[in-house]
Parts: C-alpha cells; structure tokens; sequence
C-alpha cells in the first residue's frame, strides 16, 4: 500500500510534457498525468500553474478553462490556477475495457493578457486489481476414451478476467493426479487459457473417471483466483477417431464480408465403417457464445460460415476450437483450432468534434472583436475508426481567410484568428471544416461551424454633425420645446446605448443649466426662460453623448442656439425732448418755404426689419408742415401766414417695419420764434425729398422708355428691311423718268390733311438721287399697303404753295419715317442736303437744295403747331429728281 501511495504521488507532482511543449503554439502543448482508478473524490491529479512553471501574481490575468469535452466531467480544474482533481468515481473497466490503457483526454485554454493557449491533458487510468478471475462455469464435464494416446490435449473452459496487465491472469493450476496435467496458452487476442494434456494411459476398468480442480490466479498485489470442476469421465474403446488434414485453419476475413460466406470447409476422416465411420462437426464445449452468434458450422458437411456482420473496429481476431466426432458408440472427437483474422476496409467515414472555447447556442462559437491575430477561436478533433491508410484523415478549413485551421496535436486543429476583427464591418462568419480520409475510395465529412464575434466598446458616439444650428423665437414659454439631437454608437448592447448631458459652462455668469435643459435619455432640448434677444442674441452650447459600455467612450457636439427677433420694442423717440409725450419747437415767423425745422430722432431695441422706422404726420397741418419719411425731418411746405398762427401742431407717428408694426407718436408743438437764424442751413435737402417721394415714379418712368426704344427699333428695322426688298425688285425694271406724285398728310387735332403735288422731272446733272432709287413707307398706313397700290402716285409731304413757281426740290420728301423736329428743319436750311444714307454707294453726291426761305417757314410753322406728321412716301416708275 505504501509503495502504491508514494508511486501515486510521484506521478502527480512529476507531470511530464511532451517535446511539443518547448515549441510554438501550432504544435500544441500536452500535459500528461496518471491516476489510479477507484481513486477519491476530489484527490489532486495536478496543477497547471506550477507544473507549467507559470508565475501567477496576485494581479495576474492568468486563468484557465476547460473544453467541454465528452469525458471532461471525470476530471475537475479550477480555473484560477489550473488545478486538476478528480470529479466523479472513475471504473476503468467501463471506460477502458480491454484495453492496455486508459486515457481521459481533455483540452484546457490558459488565457493570459488576451492571449490564449491551447493545453492538451491526458490523465492515464492506471488499473487495480479489483476484479478476481472467473470461470463461466463452475463445474464441466469432460469425456475422453480410454485407448487415448499419451500427449492428447483437450480444451478446458477459459477464466476471464476484468482486469489488464499484471493484475490479469497470470497462471492455471490444477490439482495434484496421476494422469493429467495443464499447459497454459496465449490466444491471438491476448487471452491466456489453458488445455488439459494426458501424461498417463487410461484403464477403464481400473479408473472410470476422475475429479480435477483447475485454478486461475491473477498477478496483483494481492493476488485474486478462482477455480472451477472439471469431471473427466473415461469412455469404453472406440478403436478409430476422426483426423483433420490440419490441426490449426487461419482465414482472413474482410469487415464488410458479407453474412453467409464461407470460411473454412472442414473435411476430417474417419476410417471406420457404417456409423463408426460417419463424421459430424461442431464447436468445441469452452467455445463462448458470442463465437457461436457470429459464426456457424454446418453439422454434417462441415462447411464453417459467417453468422453475422462483424467489425474491424469492434474485434480484430476471432479464435474458436471446432470438434470432429463419429456416430459410433462412445466417440473420441478430434479438434482442430480456427483463427479467425478480420481484416479493415474504409468503412467509417471521418468524424468532426468542434468545441468552441466559448458557446452559448450549440454550433456557434463565440470570440470577441478585440481578439489579437492567432487568437483561439474553437478546437478541431477528428476522428477515424479504420486502421492505416483508411484512418488518415487530411482536415481543410473553408469559409474565410480572417480564420484557419492550426495543428494543435495528433488529430487535433485549433480554429484561430489571421488578422484584426471587426463586428461593425463582419458581425458572423460561416465556416466549413471538410475532413477527407486517404481511403479507397475516400471517405469526407464536411460540417458547417458559426463564429459569432461578440462587441467590444471600441466605437464612441458620433453625432450626424459636430454643430447644430438652432433657433428659438424670442419671448419663448419656459419649458419649451428647442430641438432633439441624436448620436449613433456603431456598436450592440449595452455598449451602444447613449446617454446625454450639458458640459458645463458659464453664459453671462450663469451656469448653462439655467438657461436650457437636456433629457439624458432622448437628447431633447428645452428652456428653462424666456429669453430676451435685447438682452441674448446668441448661446452656445456643448454636448455630450456617452455609452455605458467599459470602458465608456463619449463624442460631443456644439449646438448654436440663436434668438431669433420678434417685434416687440415700439420705437422710442429720443429727440426732440419730449415732456409727456409732447414737444415744443421754434418755428420762426418768417422762415421760407422748405425751411427744415427739427428733426425726429428715434431708435427701436429690435434689429432687422423690425428696427427699421418710418415717420408720417399722423394729426395736425398737413399743409402746411411735411415729414421726411426715412430721416424724420420736418420742413415747411410754404411761407407762414398771420391766419396760423394760433394753431401750429402736429402729430407725428413713428412706425417700425415689424409684424405687426408697432408704432409711437409724439405731439410737436411749433412756437413762433423771431427772425430766420443766419447759420443755420434752412432748407431741406431736396434731391433726397425727391428721391423719396418719388421712387415709384422713376422705376415707372424708366421702364416705359425702354419699353418705347425697344419698340421704336424693331419699327425701324422691320421698315428698312422692306424698302431694301422694294428697290431690288423695282430699281431693274423701271427705264427712264417720270414724273412723282407726292402726298403729305398733316394731322390737324381731328383729321388728316392731304396735300399732292406733281413735279416734273428734273435733271441736275449729278446723277441718280439716293432717294429715287427706292420707296419709303413710314407711316402707319403705308405699312398695310398692298402690292397693287405701288403705281399711286404719292404726294409730297413738304410741298407747299412756293412749289408751284419755284418748282419741287428734294426738300419736298424725306427718306425718313421720324417726326420732324426743329433741329431737323434747321438742318435743312443750313445744309441744304438730305441726311445721307450710310447704306449708299459712296460715291453717290448729295442733292444740293437752294435755301427756300417759303420752305422754311412753312416747316417752322408746322413744328411750331406741333403738327404730327406721318408721312406715306411712294415713288412712281421712274427715275427720281
């Protein structure tokens, strides 16, 4: 028992690593230990810390944790330190049956400063003797003939045994007689039995049968054992026993083979005649019934068959005896030993276990967006029941590149991270972990894996803009209602819902908090007074947006909150003095017209439209006094007369442009001072009068002008683009010279005047007139005209009485539709020429036109009446003068 303590202990404390130990993650960290099963509850198997050699302070971050792992509850870890203790009872027999050891693997993470490593633990069961050998039956019979031959062996029944190694069965004994002894044997599958050998010949008659005990002892410390009876009964003469060709028949056997096929065909020969002679086939009496379930012999023929399907993985050896026996009487079987070798084909396709380091749903693995490059994420097992090449399994991670696949140990990958993580960019991931046997043909397994990146507060509020302009009308409610910002946090939960609050500052000495209030839950911005813009045009205020996430991250904003105006300050009247509500003024008595008496001066709190006045004389003499109406002024519209005297008063409003407006009047009394002050500049500034009073009349004045020049142009264009049209069609077809009716119709108030005259032609010898080359239609009328009144004879429009004696001239028409004016007339008696054409050839001479001094005063006379005329001017076939 000591020695069993102290070996116990050792291999506690002495926790061996395995080469991979010393090296890089990748190649995974193993931490071995040994138990002994039925060992207490709670006893320590190891500690993680030490045995790793890790310096664990106080203030360390350091802890461990432990994979969920199928077998994981066997063994408990605090997690602080890494301690192992055992969790619950543990039975190898039932975890490890059969088999020569006996592991409890399981994962750990330690995880330091963010940083995860993967800990492979196997704790090796080590096995006690608490299982004794037993016999499956406690009494056998056993019948052998008599004429038996020295060294015949016959099979006895097996003792099992629970318990592996030196605890298992190590010798059979049987008890002390003259003719039989034991040889103890090893089948393929390990398991010691033991066969009764005959050292003596049998004499029926001296001794007809025999009681033999037979012992099976185990090697633990203390040794256990059990016994059964074997009752040997001798049998009368059989002179012949069957003889198989082979004493020993070995078959493989593949896993998949189907039920039915046959195995071994047995043919064992019996000389003897008749019944004697006729062989039959069976399994041997110590065969267990597990061999008879999965095999089966054919009585008669012999033929051995398989029964049911049988598994490489389940067993790899079957070793069973098969018994020949005769018909006759008292029979003496022959055996022959049959090994049963199952060979492995790739039947099993690979197995996937994916245990997430931390999960809250089955299938998902969670890890956190702050996790740093190479960060455990989950562990990869893989898994193959077949053998050799059918059991080599190559693992591919698909899905995306932030993850793969990384080597932690023998058929283990750990899923780790490749870059940065980001859950506002990439919140999940869908992966595929494909493992693919090297079988024939392959075996795969594909199973699709989450990873749920869990928030980190790594992202502050940010507000829709870092400055809000805000308005609030003067005179406001307090308590009202100013505006609501919002600020948005990119990341989930906790970490993303905001709070909101004022940062302090001073307005006019006064902390913010006074002036406005800000609701922490919804952002909304109310007033707390009624502002006065007089007083405050203008806050600004800072805000502040925090999460409640840890570490808590905060933005800010300003918000400019401007007071925006309202009418409320009615003029104030600031000079001349006023006593209730009244002022007196000099006025003297004989001050001229536009005399400037006083001036109103008054100022309005408001700004803008608001602050803008306006003065107007409201009660009083209108006639007499007038007012300025933008500087206030007030002059005197003319001379004073004695009549006025007693009653020279006013009233004078002065308005502001606000809605609605608000006005102040002021009563002005005017007292009748003496002689006109000297140095005193009395008259009023009349150009700004004007340009006050008559604004209105210049805008309207301007526009009809330039309405009237836009229209008079395109009249004159239209009226030369038709002469032009006119003379190129007429200038080519008329030969010769005519003579030209010319008409001039002069308006006299109610109707027009006609005056024609006929001029007979006339050669000055200076060629071709300007005028003669084409008709001019400038009037109203002409312009209506049609074509077929081009041969009318047209009168002149300046032809008078004088034309008779002196003849026409080419003063008695003219090229242009104008009216005549007097500069035009004076034109024509200074010049004595026509106004050229600049669209003329150039060398065209002008018409020289004596000075009539009749022509000239019928003309004057005309302008003088101011006549209008509108002149019709048409040119006969013909030539011109």
């Amino acid at each position: 028992i000591i020695s069993r303590v102290l070996w116990h202990w050792w291999t506690v404390v002495v926790a061996f690593v395995s080469l991979s130990f010393l090296t890089t993650l990748a190649a995974g960290m193993t931490m071995k230990y040994q138990i002994y099963e039925e060992d207490a509850l709670s006893t320590v198997i190891g500690n993680l810390a030490k045995d790793m050699s890790l310096n664990i302070s106080d203030g360390s971050k350091t802890n461990f944790r432990m994979m969920k792992q199928f077998n994981a509850s066997f063994i408990r870890l605090r997690e602080k330190d890494g301690q192992l203790t055992i969790g619950e009872r543990i039975d190898r027999e039932k975890i490890c049956k059969h088999t020569m050891q006996c592991l409890i693997s399981f994962d750990v993470v330690s995880i330091s400063n963010e940083q995860f490593k993967l800990i492979h633990i196997e704790v090796e069961v080590k096995d006690i003797n608490d299982h004794a050998p037993e016999f499956p039956r406690k009494e056998s019979p056993l019948e052998i003939s008599e004429n038996a031959v020295l060294g015949t062996r016959i099979p006895i029944d097996v003792a099992m045994d629970e318990d592996v190694g030196s605890n298992y069965i190590q010798s059979y004994q049987i008890s002390v007689n003259s003719h039989f002894t034991i040889d103890v044997l090893s089948r393929a599958d390990g398991i010691k039995y033991a066969e009764l050998v005959l050292m003596k010949e049998l004499d029926r008659e001296t001794h007809a049968s025999y009681v033999l005990e037979l012992v099976a002892t185990d090697g633990g410390n203390p040794s256990r054992s059990s016994s059964t009876k074997i009752n040997v009964k001798v049998k009368d003469f059989n002179d012949n026993s069957p003889v198989f060709d082979r004493n020993i028949f070995s078959v493989d056997i593949l896993e998949d083979a189907p039920v039915g096929l046959l195995l071994v065909d047995f043919n064992a020969v019996d000389p003897d005649e008749g019944l004697n002679g006729e062989v039959v086939y069976g399994f041997g009496n110590q065969v267990p019934s597990e061999i008879r379930h999965r095999f089966s012999v054919d009585r008669k023929s012999g033929r051995l068959m398989l029964e049911s399907p049988i598994d490489f993985e389940s067993k790899k050896t079957y070793e069973f005896d098969i018994l020949a026996s005769d018909l006759g009487p008292n029979p003496s079987p022959s055996i022959c030993k049959v090994v049963v070798h199952v060979q492995d084909v790739n039947d099993n396709a690979p197995e996937i276990t994916i245990t997430p380091m931390t999960s809250v749903t089955a299938g998902i693995a969670y890890i956190t967006e702050a996790a740093a490059k190479e960060s455990f994420v989950a562990l990869v097992t893989i898994a193959d029941k077949d053998s050799g090449a059918n059991g080599d399994i190559h693992c591919t991670l698909y899905g995306h590149n932030h993850f793969k696949l990384q080597q932690a140990y023998e058929d283990s990958f750990m899923i780790v991270t490749t870059s940065p993580l980001d859950r506002e960019k990439i919140a999940e991931y869908n992966l595929t972990v494909v493992a693919e046997d090297l079988g024939s043909p392959p075996f795969r397994t594909i199973k699709q894996y989450t990873i749920r990146l869990s928030d980190e507060n790594d992202n502050a509020p940010v507000f829709s803009k870092p400055v809000f302009e805000v308005s609030l009308m003067e005179n406001n409610a307090p308590g009202a209602y100013i505006t609501t910002v919002v600020a948005r946090d990119l990341d989930k939960g906790q970490n993303s819902k905001i709070s909101y609050k004022l940062l302090d500052t001073y307005i006019i000495g006064s902390p913010v908090s006074t002036f406005v209030s800000l609701d922490p839950a919804t952002g909304s911005l109310y007033a707390l007074r009624s502002f006065n813009f007089e007083v405050l045009k203008q806050l600004q205020l800072r805000i502040q947006a925090s999460d409640i996430g840890s570490p808590q991250l905060q933005g800010s904003a300003i918000i400019n909150l401007k007071i925006v105006d309202q009418n409320d300050n009615a003029p104030s009247i600031t000079q001349p003095a006023l006593i209730n509500n009244s002022a007196e003024v000099l006025l003297p008595k004989d001050a001229p017209s536009g005399y400037v008496i006083t001036q109103v001066h008054a100022r309005d709190a408001d700004e803008g439209v608001n602050a803008e006045l306006s003065f107007r004389i409201s009660e009083g003499v209108a006639s007499v006094f007038s007012i300025n109406r933008a500087t206030g002024e007030i002059y005197l519209n003319h001379e004073l007369s004695y009549e006025v005297y007693e009653n020279l008063r006013i009233t004078v409003t002065v308005s502001d442009n606000g809605t609605p407006s608000l006005t102040t009047a002021v009563t002005i009394n005017f007292i009748i001072a003496g002689s006109l002050p000297s140095d005193r500049n009395v008259f009023r500034n009349k150009i700004d009068e004007e340009t006050q009073e008559g604004d209105h009349s210049i805008i309207i004045i301007v526009v009809l002008a330039g309405s009237c020049t836009l229209l008079l142009l395109a009249i004159i264009i239209i009226a030369t683009t038709c002469n032009k049209r006119k003379v190129d069609n007429r200038g080519h077809s008329h030969s010769g010279k005519e003579d030209a009716m010319r008409q001039i119709k002069i308006w006299k108030g109610t109707s027009y005047a006609t005056i024609s005259a006929r001029e007979p032609h006339k050669d000055s010898g200076i060629g071709d007139s300007d005028f003669s080359d084409s008709d001019s239609d400038i009037s109203g009328d002409g312009l209506r005209k049609d074509d077929h009144q081009n041969n009318v004879q047209n009168g002149l429009w300046a032809c008078t009485s004088e034309c008779k004696i002196l003849g026409h001239s080419d003063h008695c028409w003219s090229p242009t539709a104008s009216r005549i004016n007097c500069n035009l007339a004076h034109s024509f008696a200074k010049t004595g020429s026509l106004p050229r054409d600049t669209l003329r050839r150039e060398n065209y001479n002008q018409a020289h036109i004596p000075k009539t001094v009749g022509l000239q005063s019928v003309c004057e006379k005309v302008l003088h009446r101011e006549y209008d005329y509108i002149t019709s001017l048409f040119t006969s076939k013909g030539q011109g003068a």
